[in-house]
């Protein structure tokens, strides 16, 4: 049993979150008329489309866990229905609060904010979270991934009104390590068809100081992610923090992202990675 990799631990997100959630308010009180309906990387969503996007979904977080009122569900748990409700649901926020001001917006966040990130640091990690990650293929999570994948919504989309606005990025060590750990936990999801002998190994390499190594691992029961493994993997696939968030959430084209993506090994092994997505929808 000393040879079996120890699958890779839980990631604490609430500090993170609070900090991102703090960083939100200060960026949407300097946005200028112009910034507010300036396009973004999500076709069809300007700034304040993603800054309204925000709003609804800590509010509907809110309503549905926290308050346990549901006004609506999807038409079944399969993850076509899912996908289908949650793209709606968003659409329908964007569209009502991206008709608001800035300054409108920006007050209703700074009530709903604090609510919202308070109420996740009173939760207990280990106990099973009201809604599964369904991009990682799981039908039931723990209540510290589904803080994480909060985390990783948070930041990235306002990662996309920094793009849009010319805003320093949120990349810090701090911020954007946690996002990127839990986006690498769609990896044996994404890897659940791809055939290997038990033993088999790939790291994932996000370059740059908020990046690390990730180690995908075969056993008999399929892939998962392990603290480490058998040297040397069977492939190592090294990607710049520049680009690994919009690699995760569609922001990023393969043409475009291809090139700056380097592979060592196994190259048909590596190539499944440009099918994980780490979002719903």
């Amino acid at each position: 049993m000393g040879n079996v990799p120890q699958t890779i631990g839980p990631i604490d997100a609430c500090e993170a979150l609070g900090r991102v959630e703090v960083k939100l308010i200060e960026l949407l009180d300097n946005l200028s008329p112009d910034d507010w309906n300036r396009p973004t990387l999500v076709q069809a969503w300007r700034v304040r489309h993603i800054a309204g996007h925000l709003l609804d979904t800590a509010l509907r977080k809110l309503s549905m866990v926290r308050d346990g009122f549901f006004a609506q569900g999807p038409a079944s748990n399969s993850p076509e229905d899912v996908r289908e409700f949650v793209d709606r649901l968003n659409a329908e926020g964007a569209a009502v609060y991206g008709s608001l001001s800035r300054q409108a917006q920006t007050s209703l966040i700074r009530v709903v904010s604090p609510q919202y990130c308070d109420w996740h640091r009173t939760l207990d990690p280990n106990a099973p979270a009201l809604f599964p990650v369904s991009w990682a293929g799981e039908s039931v999570s723990a209540q510290w991934f589904d803080t994480a994948r909060e985390l990783t919504e948070r930041w990235h989309h306002q990662e996309q009104i920094r793009m849009a606005v010319g805003q320093a990025s949120l990349m810090t060590r701090e911020l954007y390590h946690p996002v990127l750990d839990c986006f690498l936990r769609v990896l044996p999801f994404t890897y659940r068809d791809v055939p290997a002998e038990p033993g088999a190994s790939m790291v994932v390499r996000v370059d740059g100081e908020c990046g690390g190594d990730w180690r995908l691992w075969r056993d008999a029961a399929g892939w998962r992610m392990v603290e480490r493994g058998p040297e040397p993997p069977q492939a190592t696939v090294t990607i710049p923090e520049a680009i690994a968030w919009r690699l995760f959430t569609k922001g990023i084209s393969r043409d475009v992202a291809e090139p700056m993506i380097q592979c060592e090994g196994d190259r048909d092994l590596a190539s499944h990675l440009f099918r994980a997505i780490a979002i719903v929808g």
